[in-house]
Order: C-alpha cells, then structure tokens, then sequence
C-alpha cells in the first residue's frame, strides 16, 4: 500500500498545473456541444432528443458523484482521476463517429460519469495538499480554472460548430495532454482506505461527521443546489429573453461568456475575502449579489442593463464554490473527505439539470424577464432574511 499522503505537503508546480487544468474541463463539459444542437436536430430529426443530449450529462455527473467519492476515499484521488480523465476523452469525442441518437446519448451520460469522478478528485487532491490561507487559495483557483475553461472552450465550439455539428467534440480529446500531465506529475501518495486494518468502534465513531455536523452539510449541498439552479437561467432562459429585446445570438454568446468571466475574478478575489469575512458572510454576500445581479435582468430594457446584472450575479457564484468546497473540506471526517466533496458536484450538476425545469413554470406565469426578477428577488430575500439569525449563530460558535 503506498503512503499515506500528508496534508499541507506541496505537490509541486507540474502537479499543481496538472490538477487546475483538469479542473478546467468540468464545469461547461456539458455544453460544449451547445453551438451545434440546431444542426444537431436536423440531423437527428428529433430536437427534443437531442436538447437531452445537453442535460443527460449534468445528471450524470448529479448521480455519478457520490460513487466518484466513494471510490477516491477507497482506491485514492489520482487513479480516479485517470479514469475521469480517459472516460471523458473516449466518451466525449465518442460524438465523432457515432451513427445513431441512442448510442450518442449513452456517450453524454458517460461523460457525466468522467466530469464526476475528475471533479471529486481534484476537489480531494487540493483539500488534501493545502491547508490554512493556502486552502482557501488553491480552492479559489480551482473555481477560477473552471470558469477560465468555460470562457476558451465555448467560444471555440462555437467556432468549429460552424464546420459541422461534430466537430465541437473534439475539444473532449484536450483530457488526452492533461491525462498525460497528471500521469507524469501527480504523486502517488495517495490515503488508500482499503487494506487499512478494520477500525475499532470508537475510530469508526470518530470518523462519522456528528449530528450537527451533517445537517451543515446537507445545508450547504441545498445552498449549491439553488445557486447553481439560478445561475444556470443565464445559458437556459437569456437566448430568449435577450430575442425578445431583438438581439442576436452572436451578442447573447457574448453576453453569457461575461457571466462566466466575473465568475472567474470572483474566484480569484476569493481567498483575499476569506481573509475579511467568515463563511457564512461570504455565502450570504455571494447570495445577494447573484439575486441583485437577476433582478437587473429582469427589469432590463435593454443590452447593456443585462450584462450588468450578469457582471454582478457571475461575482456571487465565483465566490460561492469555492467557499463551499473550503467549509465542506473543513466539516469532512478524514476518511470520507471524498464522499463528502462528491456531494457538492452532486449538488451544482442537479442545480444544473432542475434549473429549466424550475424555472419553466415561472417563464410560462411570467416571461423570461418576469422569471429573472422573480429568482433574483427571492434570492435577495433569502440572504436579507437569514443574515440576522446565521450571523448571529456563527458568532456565538
């Protein structure tokens, strides 16, 4: 069995890069195919099908994640996250050469399991080797490189999506040159659970998050869970309400790629914040924000009131990830760190599937502008409510 590995021990810069640049390709796998969807439909003769080929992948990473974490607490962070690596390249550019709609859609759900067990285990990975300030750093940046993935990797399968609906799954194979990097740089020293000798029943006690312990994390799951669902309205619902202020796709791809930008500043900004404020300001901040972010867009009339409230909103999710991961690491119980950071994937990926489904209800009773303002207001609400009693309880703890 090979050594533990020991927390706060630096890996080393390839190591580092390697890990950032896997984290990269996760949070936007499953609308890198997004470009192509019209061409897609016609292809398939089958839109709503092919609209699944879209949301079948977050909802695999929802259902993959806990297993993901179970195996990383079990077999270690770095065979997992080769496996995620390989699974996402065969899976995801599987879109190349596949001949019918079913056999495409069963290669989306096995990306899903991909992004999963690559996004646990660099969440572990970074947990593991940093503590202290140099936690709240590296997790900041690890949201940072998502978002900076979202931002190089869309706008270029747009690009290639105008040379066929295939050719945007190429971008998959970029998991091939980081698989390469994480093989060659990324220690072994991993903390394998498995052939540990059988734990007394106080050491099984210890490493059980207690009571109250698991009703903060469940807490802090919902709370990804409804972020990441409002944040999700910018790619679902903003085509259609920026169509109807009569402005064209190319502006609206714009629009949404300036989200993701603050996203990434709101995740660099991130451990400077932590240094000023205690978790449960930063996700309360972070919640209003994103909630006065929607509101503008609601109410906009036009372009440039829209990108504002994108501007706004991207800052409060570029700082809710990585606050929540930097608690979660916190809370986890040393042999389940795995299993307990697999469930904010889970969390931010079932976000993304129930997102036009929740907010479906609210476009059809009140528009697309009326669905913004509604979200951001009941957003803002929540913060504004819960501050006096959750700041108050983490002073007093």
């Amino acid at each position: 069995m090979p050594p533990p590995s020991r927390v706060g021990t630096d890996p080393g810069r390839l190591a580092r890069t390697a890990v950032l640049a896997a984290a990269g390709l996760t949070i936007m796998a499953p609308a890198l195919i997004a470009p192509g969807l019209p061409a897609m439909a016609d292809h398939f003769g089958d839109a709503g099908l092919v609209r699944l080929a879209l949301t079948i992948t977050s909802l695999a990473i929802a259902v993959g994640a806990p297993v993901a974490g179970a195996l990383v607490d079990r077999l270690g962070r770095r065979p997992v996250l080769l496996g995620g690596l390989g699974v996402y390249a065969a899976a995801g550019t599987a879109g190349l050469v596949v001949t019918d709609l079913g056999t495409l859609l069963a290669s989306r759900a096995a990306l899903g399991l991909g992004v999963a067990g690559i996004t646990t285990a660099v969440s572990a990975l970074v947990t593991d080797w940093f503590s202290g300030s140099r936690r709240a750093t590296y997790l900041g940046y690890q949201q940072a490189a998502a978002s900076l993935g979202g931002v190089v990797l869309l706008p270029l399968a747009g690009v290639l999506a105008d040379n066929g609906w295939r050719a945007p799954f190429w971008l998959y194979a970029a998991a091939v040159p980081v698989g390469v990097m994480v093989l060659a740089a990324v220690p072994q020293r991993e903390q394998v659970r498995a052939a540990a000798p059988r734990p007394t029943a106080r050491a099984r006690t210890a490493g059980r998050p207690r009571r109250r312990g698991t009703g903060r994390i469940l807490g802090l799951y919902l709370l990804a869970l409804a972020a990441t669902a409002v944040f999700y309205m910018a790619p679902t619902q903003l085509p259609f309400l920026l169509g109807g202020l009569g402005i064209g796709p190319g502006l609206v791809g714009i629009a949404i790629a300036g989200s993701i930008v603050t996203a990434l500043a709101g995740s660099l900004a991130f451990p400077v914040v932590r240094r000023r404020l205690s978790p449960t300001a930063i996700s309360l901040t972070a919640l209003a924000l994103l909630g006065v972010g929607w509101t503008l867009i609601g109410r906009a009339a036009g372009l440039g009131t829209v990108v504002t409230g994108l501007l706004v909103g991207g800052i409060g999710v570029g700082l809710t990830v990585p606050n929540l991961n930097l608690r979660l690491g916190e809370l986890a119980p040393d042999g389940r760190r795995g299993q307990v950071l697999a469930g904010l994937v889970t969390g931010i990926f079932l976000g993304q599937f129930l997102s036009p489904l929740a907010a479906g209800p609210l476009v059809a009773g009140l528009g697309p502008g009326g669905a913004f303002a509604a979200a951001g207001l009941l957003t803002t609400a929540g913060a504004v409510v819960a501050a006096p009693v959750l700041l108050r309880s983490h002073r007093g703890h």
